[in-house]
């Protein structure tokens, strides 16, 4: 939802305004708008995956961040909210205008839902293709089971994978470990596939 008290806005602004804002808000080219109000769906899905990556990695040197996280954008600037993020080593902090960015993710996870699927499959994830230590993207539908996994090779080209049973399992490169489908949806509830038409 667009933050409407202004219509467009300086950087320094919308700076200002996320110091003092208790809800996320995002800015691109004068305009700010409110990252909050996610379905329960989404908010599940984003737990489970934090759970999930966090107790497969803790001990690797590996580090889970939740969506609170700046992550730098270069092309997208000055940053952006993804749903989750993860990286082995350490983590690279710079800041802007006393706000803490991460500039060193591995993994970027997004969690999609109607209004934003278009997006983060195509604008967003070149954008993010801008952060120089990004390999990895996953992308997690919230209405049925369905997982895509993109993976950076060497030259720059990005091969996909999709998962669509519960009995699979997403193999992450850039943060090396496991997960089951069953796990990032656990407590989740699909609504019902509509029934095909019968014919005589």
């Amino acid at each position: 939802m667009a933050f409407q008290p202004k219509q467009v806005y300086s950087l320094e602004e919308y700076l200002e305004l996320e110091k003092n804002s208790k809800e996320k808000l995002e800015f691109w080219d004068g305009n700010v708008w409110s990252m909050s109000g996610a379905s329960y769906a989404h908010n599940v899905i984003v737990r489970n995956l934090s759970t999930e990556l966090d107790l497969k990695l803790r001990d690797k040197g590996c580090h889970v961040f939740p969506t609170d996280m700046r992550i730098k954008v270069p092309s997208y600037s000055p940053y952006r909210y993804p749903d989750l993020t993860a990286l082995c080593g350490k983590p690279e902090i710079e800041q802007i205008g006393g706000i803490d960015m991460l500039i060193n993710p591995q993994l970027i996870v997004e969690v999609l839902s109607d209004s934003t699927e278009a997006f983060d499959r195509g604008d967003k994830f070149s954008y993010y293709k801008s952060i120089e230590s990004f390999s990895e993207y996953l992308l997690v539908a919230q209405h049925r089971p369905y997982v895509t996994q993109f993976i950076k090779h060497g030259d720059g080209f990005w091969i996909n994978y999709e998962f669509n049973d519960l009995s699979e399992s997403v193999e992450l490169r850039s943060v090396v470990c496991s997960l089951p489908l069953d796990s990032i949806y656990r407590d989740v509830t699909f609504p019902a596939s509509p029934k095909a038409p019968l014919f005589d």
